[in-house]
């Protein structure tokens, strides 16, 4: 749609969407071609109608999806076999933490579109574009509460295959799959030559229909006009290699014309799709991690459950969210795949506690999460705002439980961990383990919920009061294994309670339940006699190949020992490589007694914030932590400046200033709101004009300001005109200006034909870029 609009007159600055008012038969006539190129499907001119940008506009959400849903369902009439989809994209703000767009604020503005579309009559929801999992799932859920239309989800993967905020394909797959969605893929940043790989590994991983939407090839510039470098003919050819592999839906998006579909819809003519198999993998995750159950041992740290820890009791009643994430860091970092989060106490609002304990640890921890509750609203209201695909702990064999859990599981995408018990308590006997262990997949499939989603605690007993029970569990767990065919956790150490030396204990119980098939130990993973069983382990059955993970392990444990301990004290290096602001703070106090602030900054703070950079670079962190190291470091430079305000040299640390901008006629601002956040957490003065800024309001503000550096961004291909205005005029009258320019749209060469002097493809890049002019 983007490309056909310019074709008919699109300028810098319009709004597509109100084109469905002051010119509809444009928008008509667009659809027209497409469906007279061989197109099956015409998505709806809303791909940014949202409550933001009808502020803008003078009209409702309800008049803008209105009007686009009329226009494109006259476009179809009488054309058989063709369909109306409601387009839905990201709605330009950032979510929190990271942002200050809530989740349910995120729900409450797609609901407002889903509920008009499905209103006038579209035949499915189309949401395309996304590079935030968790604002895509916020549109699922507006989704499934508010309509039964079908939904296809595709989000936009860098040629690294990572999207912008640092989503994997995996976890893509593993939490749309669980969320319920139809069909599933990819769309925009890339051509189809990129998306090679990504194609690939979907087709891999996913059980779903995969429907894929490529850009005409990469932008590139040629007698100073910018095209794709994809011709139709070459595109309609790597699609039909897409298809042939198993891709069911197709179509195109940035720079592909009516002729592309229409080559398109030729060259298929007569290609079945590859046939695929059905996947089975059990997986949970984050944006960025994934554990497969069954693959390897999955360590599930126990640490943040308050059972027995009173110091763990006291952080938790005084809301002191800096232990806990240090807890969270701490298991993390001694081997854990995944972590166990139970706010459980009884003086505490505990729906409250445990998903404002899950939303921060996410932000400072990638590892997924297993959320522990027996209280139903506490896992509900967690599992809604996990970002994600989780493991709900738990669901057992009693019918008030099962009434309870399954359905939160269902609709909020969660694996389930079953423990077997019921009415009657815990079985003695491993068969009737087992049987409850069958009633609750029974039950569980029944509501909609995958067998490969199902896990199963069949319960440790403490030795010391039913000794012959342990021998029971470790059959039943086998037993488990062979006649239901799903994976199974323990929690180890209760074998042991009240008898002596339990470390021993514990490791010997944990050698014979991973003999019996046991695929996910919860224990602690900083007993080093427990990792070193597990490690051991890996190694007898060759899941270690060449044993180099445990050798590595026991040749470094008293190493990473020694530096778990060292985090326990305050280190501003360590605060700020895991975005501990408190800790930032404090550590910085402590630091100003024996040292001088410019020290401080120059031979902790850039070195540290040096490090992250790089760990951002080589993709070991992702966005939501470069932010949190970010603002950890801007807590002790505040502190700093504070101190320099005192004494002369308070001008040695003088800040950069710099101008940011979104320029004429691009409404999109996402990308540069990050770079604003990194940048004044590295200690640069930001200067933000806002979005669709004119190039002589630019230029104004960086005379008024002194500013040494313009940072100017462009998501649109028709911005990039108004990108080179600026630019020029720049140059024109503010000579010693240096620009950098980045967004979706801009590429290396698009950077020189603009007269830039630098390309900067993420935040963190532009930092690096400031920091040199």
């Amino acid at each position: 749609m983007g490309t056909m609009l310019q074709n008919k007159g699109l300028k810098a600055g319009d709004i597509p969407e109100m084109l469905n008012f002051t010119a509809p038969e444009i928008i008509e006539s667009i659809h027209a071609e497409y469906l007279a190129a061989g197109a099956n499907v015409v998505l709806t001119n809303t791909f940014g109608a949202n409550r933001y940008k009808a502020q803008k506009m003078g009209h409702s959400v309800e008049e803008i999806v209105t009007a686009a849903v009329s226009i494109a369902k006259k476009a179809i009439e009488g054309r058989n076999g063709k369909f109306v989809a409601l387009d839905i994209a990201p709605c330009g703000k950032i979510m929190a933490p990271t942002g200050d767009l809530s989740f349910e604020e995120a729900v409450e503005v797609f609901a407002e579109v889903v509920c008009v579309g499905e209103k006038a009559g579209v035949d499915y929801i189309h949401l395309e574009t996304f590079t935030d999992l968790y604002e895509l799932k916020a549109a699922i859920i507006a989704a499934k509460e508010n309509s039964k239309l079908p939904i296809i989800a595709t989000m936009s993967f860098e040629g690294n295959g990572i999207t912008f905020f640092g989503t994997s394909i995996k976890s893509m797959v593993l939490t749309l799959e669980a969320l319920g969605v139809d069909a599933l893929g990819v769309n925009c940043s890339l051509g189809p030559k990129q998306l090679v790989p990504i194609i690939n590994e979907l087709l891999e991983i996913s059980s779903l229909p995969i429907v894929i939407k490529p850009n005409a090839g990469l932008p590139i510039i040629e007698n100073e006009n910018m095209r794709y470098d994809i011709s139709p003919e070459e595109f309609a050819d790597y699609i039909k290699t897409f298809v042939k592999l198993g891709v069911c839906a197709v179509g195109g998006c940035c720079g592909t014309t009516p002729e592309y579909i229409r080559l398109l819809e030729k060259n298929l003519d007569g290609i079945i799709p590859g046939q695929r198999t059905s996947k089975n993998f059990t997986g949970i995750c984050s944006p960025s991690k994934q554990v497969y159950f069954g693959k390897d041992v999955a360590i599930i740290g126990e640490r943040l459950n308050p059972t027995g820890k009173k110091t763990l009791q006291a952080a938790i009643r005084a809301n002191d969210i800096n232990f806990i994430l240090k807890e969270a860091i701490r298991q993390q970092e001694q081997g854990a795949l995944l972590l166990d989060v139970n706010m459980g106490l009884p003086d505490i609002d505990e729906p409250a506690t445990l998903s404002r304990m899950v939303s921060e640890i996410q932000a400072i921890v990638d590892l997924p999460l297993q959320l522990d509750s027996s209280n139903y609203k506490a896992l509900e209201k967690a599992a809604r705002i996990y970002n994600g695909k989780p493991l709900l702990n738990s669901v057992n064999g009693k019918k008030e439980s099962l009434d309870a859990i399954l359905p939160i599981a269902k609709k909020y995408g969660c694996a389930i961990l079953g423990l077997t018990l019921d009415e009657n308590g815990i079985p003695e006997t491993a068969e009737e383990r087992v049987a409850i262990a069958e009633k609750i997949i029974i039950a569980a499939e029944k509501s909609g919920i995958s067998r490969k989603d199902i896990l199963i605690d069949c319960l440790v007993m403490t030795a010391s009061a039913q000794q012959s029970q342990v021998l029971e569990t470790l059959k039943a767990v086998r037993l488990v294994k062979e006649n239901l065919g799903v994976k199974t956790v323990l929690g180890v150490s209760n074998v042991s309670f009240g008898l002596p030396s339990r470390p021993l204990l514990n490791r010997t119980m944990l050698a014979m339940a991973l003999m019996q098939g046991l695929d996910a130990p919860i224990m602690n993973p900083g007993d080093a006699e427990m990792s070193e069983t597990v490690a051991a382990f890996r190694v007898l059955t060759a899941k270690d190949a060449n044993s180099e993970q445990y050798i590595n392990k026991l040749s470094n444990f008293a190493q990473q020992s020694a530096q778990t301990n060292d985090s326990e004290t305050p280190n501003l290096t360590y605060a700020i490589i895991h975005g501990l602001k408190k800790d930032a703070r404090e550590t910085t106090e402590t630091l100003l007694i024996e040292m001088k602030p410019l020290d401080i900054i120059e031979k902790i703070i850039i070195p540290a914030l040096d490090s992250v950079g790089k760990n951002y670079e080589n993709n070991i962190i992702f966005l939501p932590q470069l932010i949190k190291s970010a603002e950890a470091a801007k807590s002790s430079f505040e502190r700093l400046r504070i101190e320099l305000a005192k004494t002369e040299t308070s001008g040695a640390v003088q800040r950069k200033k710099i101008i940011l901008a979104t320029v004429l006629g691009d409404i999109h601002d996402i990308g540069k709101n990050i770079v604003k956040v990194i940048m004044e957490n590295y200690n640069f003065e930001v200067i933000d004009l806002g979005r669709d800024v004119s190039p002589e309001t630019i230029l104004q503000a960086t005379k008024d300001s002194g500013a040494s550096i313009v940072g100017l961004s462009a998501l649109m291909t028709t911005t990039v005109g108004p990108m080179k205005k600026t630019v020029a005029l720049l140059r024109s009258e503010c000579p010693n200006v240096k620009v950098i320019v980045g967004g979706a749209v801009l590429t290396p060469e698009l950077a020189k034909f603009v007269g830039a002097d630098c390309y900067a493809k993420d935040a963190m890049e532009g930092v690096r870029a400031a920091e040199k002019l």
